[in-house]
């Protein structure tokens, strides 16, 4: 699969090489309006009250989010090692716009596994960006269950702004399209995550098949397929 998809591109080489790479910001420069801060919520068939239900909305969700299957392979993809501990765990996403396919990493700073005001059970997991990526900021992906309530969501909560070191061309294009790109991506997400929920609460398989491998590293989401004219993409890695 891996000729496929990369070309002459040695991804397992690439991801290596996140292990030697820092997180690319400071919380002390986040603020607007130099920053986005957002958070985006998406309801999930709801529980009855209490902790979360065995095989319930909560735990499908949580399964998800910990694969990463809720990422729309269209816009952004990923290569990780999944025996690696989620905490610490390094990331190689591949952000795909038309013919350009961009490598930037990240990194799994927190985990989330906690009950909020004695009642609301949160789990999820946050990453950051490394050197060379397109952006600098942070994204946590968490489902969270209303104790009191049975609600449950699926959110993400985000700050971000693009690299100050972008070259002027790729600078041009993130002005133009990134944001607009990267809130279609918290659009889908949210979809995908309550499409894939709904789809096991019916009792179907999600994700339907396994994921694909290059090395020992998963290619997420599980449906992240090749493509015949993936191999012409121009791939550019750490283009920040």
């Amino acid at each position: 699969m891996g000729d496929r998809v990369f070309g002459r591109l040695d991804v397992v080489r690439a991801w290596r090489e996140l292990a030697d790479q820092t997180v690319n910001y400071s919380m002390d420069e986040v603020r607007r309006p130099a920053w986005n801060i957002d958070v985006h919520r998406t309801p999930l068939p709801a529980e009855p009250p209490g902790p979360p239900a065995p095989g319930g909305s909560w735990a499908y969700g949580r399964r998800l989010i910990r694969d990463y299957e809720f990422s729309p392979p269209e816009i952004v993809r990923a290569l990780y090692d999944p025996t690696a501990p989620l905490l610490g765990r390094d990331m190689l996403l591949e952000a795909r716009f038309h013919g350009l396919h961009f490598y930037c990493g990240v990194r799994v700073t927190e985990v989330v596994d906690e009950t909020r005001d004695g009642t609301d059970h949160a789990w999820g997991w946050a990453y950051e960006t490394l050197g060379g990526h397109l952006e600098r900021g942070k994204v946590t992906y968490e489902v969270v269950k209303d104790g009191r309530t049975g609600a449950v969501e699926f959110v993400a909560t985000c700050h971000s702004q693009g690299a100050p070191t972008l070259g002027p061309v790729t600078s041009l294009g993130w002005r133009l399209f990134g944001r607009r790109t990267q809130l279609r991506f918290y659009r889908r997400c949210g979809a995908r995550m309550r499409h894939f929920v709904d789809a096991a609460l019916r009792g179907e398989t999600v994700p339907a098949r396994p994921p694909s491998r290059v090395g020992r590293l998963v290619y997420a989401p599980s449906d992240a397929r090749a493509h015949r004219l993936d191999g012409l993409a121009v791939n550019r890695v750490a283009p920040g």
